[in-house]
C-alpha cells in the first residue's frame, strides 16, 4: 500500500526531540524549501523568451554556470553582504568583467541578487551554495558540474550501446575511478552526504522507526543518514557498511559524537556478504545504483544476513506510471550514464524484491522525493 500523507506520529516526534536538543535550525531549510519553495525568476522586460525547446536544448549553460560559482565559492564571500565583482574577483581568481556577467545571468534566474552597479549579494537560492551551512548543496553542485557533467555529455553512447558513458569518458567505472581519485572522491561523498543530512529529516518525518533496535547502513558513506536516525532513536544501534576508503573517511570525521558510541563501523562488498543479525538494512540510494541482476545479489544477501521478523527498507524515488512530468525520469538517464543503474516504478520495485525473496509490506512517500519501501522476507 502507498500512504497518501506523511504519518502524523513520526512528524510530531522528530519536531518535538529536535527543538528539544537543538537541531530545530537543521529541520527549517528542509520544511521552509518544501512548504514554500523558492520561486524561479521569469523575465518581465526586456527581449522576448526563446522558445520552449531551445530554453531547454540550452539548459546546460545555467547548470554550468551553477557550477562555475559554486566551484569558485562566491556564496560563501557574499555571507556578511553584498559584494563588488572587482573584490569577488580578487578573492577567487578571476576575471571581474567575465565574473560579473557570470553573476549577472545566475541573478537574472533567482541565483543570487544584482543589487546595483556591479555588485551582488546571496538570494534565497545562492544561500544553499554556502559551505558550511544547513541544507548546502555546494558539493553536490560540485560533483554533478564535473564528473556527472562529462558523463552525461557522452549520452548518446548510452543509448545507442546501453552502457554508462561514465566508463566510456572516464576508461574505468564510476566507483574504480572514486577509489583512485581522492580529490573526486572527497567531492562526491560529501555532495552525498549533503543530500543524505536533508534527507535523514525527511524520512524520520514520515517512518516510524519504533521497534528497530538494530539497524545496518548498507553503503552508508560517511554515516550522516544513520547519526541522524540513531540521535532519534535512542535505544537503537548501528552499523555503517561501505568500503574500506569510504570507512576510514567516515571515522576521521566522526569526533567525539554521543551517538558513534552505538555506532560501529563495518568494511566489505555488498555483493558478497553484509553484517549478520541486525533487526533492518537501509539501503538508501543504493538500489538505483544498479541494475535487476546486481541490486538482486545486494537484497539477497540482506536476506541472508537479516533476523528473523527483521526488514529491509529501500530509500528511492519511484517512477510515476502516468506520462506526467517527473524529476525521477530525468534521474534516471543520469544512472545510466553514471553507472548502468536505474529507476523504477512501483511494479518494478516490488518484482524486485519479490525475485530476492522479500514481501513489499508499504510504501511510505516523505518530504522529499524519496519514498521508504519497507519489505519482509518471504517465508521459504
Amino acid at each position: 500500500m502507498v500512504a497518501r500523507r506523511l504519518p502524523f506520529w513520526p512528524l510530531l516526534k522528530v519536531l518535538h526531540r529536535a527543538r528539544r536538543i537543538g537541531w530545530w535550525a537543521e529541520i527549517k531549510p528542509l520544511l521552509r524549501d518544501r512548504l514554500f519553495p523558492a520561486r524561479v525568476a521569469v523575465p518581465t522586460q526586456g527581449n522576448p523568451s526563446p522558445l520552449v525547446l531551445f530554453q531547454m536544448a540550452t539548459g546546460y549553460w545555467l547548470s554550468q554556470a551553477i557550477y562555475v560559482a559554486a566551484k569558485l565559492g562566491i556564496a560563501d564571500f557574499l555571507r556578511d553582504g553584498p559584494q563588488s565583482c572587482v573584490l569577488l574577483a580578487a578573492a577567487t581568481g578571476s576575471d571581474a568583467p567575465s565574473l560579473f556577467r557570470l553573476l549577472r545571468a545566475l541573478a537574472s534566474v533567482g541565483v543570487f541578487s544584482h543589487v546595483g552597479g556591479d555588485r551582488f549579494a546571496l538570494s534565497r537560492l545562492a544561500k544553499s551554495l554556502q559551505t558550511d551551512v544547513h541544507g548546502s548543496l555546494r558539493a553536490m553542485v560540485i560533483t554533478i558540474g564535473e564528473i556527472h557533467y562529462q558523463a552525461c555529455g557522452d549520452l548518446l553512447h548510452s543509448v545507442q550501446t546501453g552502457s554508462p558513458a561514465f566508463n566510456n569518458v572516464f576508461r574505468a567505472s564510476l566507483f574504480d575511478y572514486l577509489r583512485h581519485n581522492v580529490d573526486a572522491a572527497d567531492v562526491f561523498n560529501q555532495g552525498m552526504t549533503n543530500v543524505s543530512s536533508m534527507l535523514a529529516y525527511a524520512i524520520l518525518m514520515a517512518y516510524d522507526f519504533a521497534g528497530i533496535s538494530s539497524i545496518v547502513d548498507i553503503g552508508g558513506g560517511q554515516g550522516k543518514l544513520l547519526g541522524r536516525i540513531l540521535q532519534f532513536n535512542p535505544k537503537m544501534r548501528g552499523t555503517v557498511f561501505d568500503t574500506p576508503s569510504t570507512i576510514e573517511r567516515a571515522k576521521q570525521q566522526l569526533g567525539n559524537d554521543a551517538w558513534g558510541r552505538r555506532c560501529s563501523y563495518v568494511t566489505g562488498d555488498f555483493f558478497t556478504s553484509v553484517p549478520e543479525g541486525a533487526d533492518a538494512y537501509l539501503l538508501c540510494n543504493v538500489i538505483h545504483d544498479w541494475d535487476d541482476d546486481r541490486a538482486i545479489t545486494i537484497l539477497r544477501n540482506c536476506r541472508s544476513a537479516i533476523t528473523q521478523n527483521g526488514r529491509v527498507l529501500l530509500i528511492d524515488m519511484i517512477v510515476p506510471d502516468a506520462a506526467s512530468a517527473s524529476f525521477s525520469k530525468l534521474l534516471d538517464l543520469n544512472m545510466l550514464v553514471m553507472n548502468g543503474g536505474r529507476e523504477r516504478t512501483k511494479a518494478e520495485f516490488c518484482a524486485l524484491l519479490e525475485a530476492a525473496d522479500y514481501k513489499v509490506t508499504r510504501i511510505v512517500p516523505t518530504m522529499a522525493p524519496q519514498s521508504v519501501i519497507e519489505a519482509v522476507p518471504t517465508i521459504c
